[in-house]
């Protein structure tokens, strides 16, 4: 076998375009916060502060929305010590959002020590998190409205105490920011929350209510961070059974991600694949179980070459699977969430560069799902363009705006 390393001219070409990406008004400080009556309280607050700190840990230079958003950050805050209204009900995509302020804030507080970015930590978790324990084990399942989320989600209907998401169970995306306070903590109420949290979404038959992906892999991460900080068996198990399900129903032919489970009709999303990548990386550093090194080195060479585009952000395609033989754009960027996710998968790929080299072995073969491959690394034709031969996924970063929109390549061959 052949070795295919990932060499520091790409990485750093992509962590450079990120950090163009993030520097720009869309994420400076006069357009960071949102207001009080935002969709998703907290999500791209914490996006943003976690993507700043990813970068500097990648070896960039700061970008001065960092300091100035956690200058600002204690003046944004409501009475309760968090970001939005204060609702009798538990407002899904709130809690999703503040899970990625969780991560930003610890990142933040990891890098730098603060001691007010801790009481922050602990204002969120005691006053907007603590009131869901007794109460998350009664999460709704049962949904008004079906197929009905888009690449933004919305909260679509208030059932049983709850404002829920069209972003099916997002709500336990939440697991990844507490357990990441745990760490920090070590605070016993803090995990009896979350192993309620962990043993009702592992309840929850993702396919069968159509979760997103997003949250269900991001779950799993705070699950294999538990299992790290206590040696507890049953969280590797659960983070290992979600990526066994991941994999079997969740993840495309081009090692990407359907946004829901069972809608192949949507689109992928690089957050999940970014996820995917990461969380496949940390089960192979514990179990030394080669395949998913080798579902880290594919998610990479593969799903990795089509989501970051030109101008440093990171985009959605459409799903290749049974239905669907083409690769192609779904929507160029997505900067309220994937393109600010980006950095974290970046800074983790830079950390573990080493083990996610694909292997190849020199010849290319049809496999029975009629896609062309040369070991971990897929071939495509160029629609419009056959005469040029197969080819190895294009690297969409490389390419200007209007070829990315126009490009589209012939994955399965029936």
């Amino acid at each position: 076998m052949n070795r295919i390393e990932i060499t520091e001219k790409e990485l750093n070409e992509r962590i450079a375009l990120s950090h163009q990406r993030l520097s720009e008004p869309f994420y400076d400080i006069d357009n960071v916060f949102a207001d009080i009556d935002a969709k998703w309280p907290g999500d791209k607050e914490g996006r943003a502060l976690l993507a700043f700190v990813c970068l500097v840990n990648a070896g960039t230079d700061k970008i001065p929305c960092m300091e100035l958003m956690i200058d600002r950050l204690p003046s944004m805050l409501n009475e309760k010590g968090y970001l939005g209204r204060i609702t009798d009900e538990f407002f899904e995509q709130q809690l999703s959002g503040h899970s990625w302020l969780l991560r930003g804030l610890c990142e933040y507080y990891e890098k730098y020590g603060k001691a007010e970015i801790l009481d922050i930590i602990n204002g969120i978790t005691g006053n907007l998190y603590m009131p869901l324990k007794g109460a998350i084990s009664d999460y709704p399942l049962v949904r008004k409205e079906e197929n009905n989320g888009g690449v933004d989600g919305h909260t679509s209907e208030q059932s049983d105490g709850w404002l829920l998401s069209t972003d099916t169970c997002c709500a336990f995306m939440s697991i990844d920011g507490l357990s990441h306070v745990y760490k920090l903590t070590r605070d016993e109420k803090i995990k009896a929350l979350l192993d309620e949290m962990v043993d009702t979404f592992m309840k929850i038959d993702k396919r069968e209510i159509k979760a997103q992906t997003h949250c269900t892999l991001t779950a799993a991460r705070g699950m294999v961070r538990l299992y790290n900080l206590t040696g507890e068996e049953k969280y590797l198990s659960d983070a290992k059974y979600i990526f066994s399900i991941y994999v079997d129903y969740g993840m495309t032919y081009t090692y990407e991600n359907y946004n829901w489970w069972g809608r192949p009709e949507t689109w992928t999303e690089p957050c999940a694949i970014i996820d995917s990548l990461m969380l496949a990386g940390e089960l192979y550093k514990i179990t030394g179980d080669k395949q998913y090194r080798t579902y880290a080195a594919r998610i990479f060479h593969n799903g990795f070459a089509t989501l970051q585009r030109c101008n440093g952000g990171a985009g959605t395609q459409k799903i290749v699977c049974e239905t669907r033989d083409i690769l192609q754009i779904s929507g160029f960027e997505a900067p309220q969430c994937c393109t600010m996710r980006l950095a974290e998968g970046l800074r983790y790929i830079k950390d573990n560069k080493a083990v996610l080299y694909a292997e190849t072995t020199g010849e290319i073969v049809k496999d029975e799902k009629g896609i062309y491959r040369d070991g971990d690394i897929i071939y495509a034709e160029t629609v419009g363009d056959e005469q040029s031969g197969l080819h190895p996924l294009i690297k969409y970063y490389k390419l200007t705006k209007d070829e990315i929109m126009n490009t589209q390549q012939r994955v399965v061959f029936k």
